[in-house]
């Protein structure tokens, strides 16, 4: 047998999301792509606060230095875009 060919990609620095800047957009569409279970209770609470409740779950938040402080902090466990402006 083989090597397991994802042995090489696994970990945080293949899974973080990439945080706009403050000038970039107004608001910010973040998606909840790992579960939080097996985290620390800060993580939790930091994820409850961006209003994502669930795996696979969506919110739109502002873009200012309070939340993509706490983008950087769960930055493994979500994905981050810019929101479509209306």
């Amino acid at each position: 047998m083989g090597r397991n060919p994802v042995v090489g990609r696994q970990g945080p620095a293949y899974h973080v999301a990439t945080i706009p800047a403050e000038s970039a957009a107004q608001r910010l569409w973040v998606k909840q792509i790992r579960s939080g279970i097996g985290h620390p209770e800060r993580l939790r609470r930091t994820l409850r606060a961006l209003g994502l409740k669930r795996y696979q779950a969506v919110s739109t938040v502002p873009n200012n230095a309070s939340v993509r402080g706490m983008l950087f902090k769960v930055r493994h466990l979500v994905e981050v875009a810019p929101a479509q402006e209306k």
